[in-house]
């Protein structure tokens, strides 16, 4: 740790491991007198990029959803040194945004396209239509997981994509078997 900065967040130095000694030193003493580090050649390495950089550490406490007592203790670095430029909560609910988003991608590419799949259309006006494709039927399963997140009193984050995708599967599967004469 570097200082305790004013809203309880500190700045410390992540640099690469095996800067050890009189180096490593000269980086934290350049650190804590408020230099700039991308200015200090002990912070550079040969190929002329950094080696050590300063970061802002962030620490809160998600609470657990069951409501028994473990919540988790999150540590955010951040390159965003200055409180005033980003306050923690702010900093915080980017992150947690941005875990949306890794959800989202994984729902996409491991879940509905499935692993090792690769789109099969060859031409780019067939590539964007299988894309809109995969992306309609993301859209259509998270609205069908919000219709029920609500009915049921849930946060839709409650309720699992690969599970409601497969019970989709196998209800969509079933129907196909039924002939059309047997419909009426």
């Amino acid at each position: 740790m570097i200082a305790v900065l004013p809203d309880g967040t500190y700045a410390t130095v992540v640099m690469d491991a095996t800067i050890r000694g009189a180096r490593r030193e000269k980086i934290l003493a350049a650190a804590r007198a408020g230099h700039d580090l991308a200015a200090q050649p002990d912070a550079t390495g040969k190929n002329g990029l950094p080696v050590a950089r300063l970061a802002r550490v962030i620490e809160y406490d998600v609470p657990d959803r069951t409501g028994n007592g473990s919540g988790e203790l999150i540590v955010l670095l951040s390159t965003i040194t200055d409180p005033a430029d980003a306050r923690a909560d702010e900093l915080a609910a980017a992150y947690h945004q941005r875990w949306e988003e890794e959800t989202a991608t994984d729902q996409l590419k491991t879940h509905l396209r499935g692993p090792g799949w690769v789109l099969r259309s060859r031409l780019p006006d067939l590539v964007h239509q299988e894309i809109w494709a995969y992306l309609i039927v993301h859209h259509a399963i998270s609205a069908l997981i919000a219709k029920a997140s609500t009915a049921a009193d849930l946060d839709p984050d409650r309720i699992s994509f690969a599970k409601a995708l497969r019970l989709i599967r196998r209800t969509a599967t079933g129907t196909a078997d039924i002939p059309p004469s047997g419909l009426g």
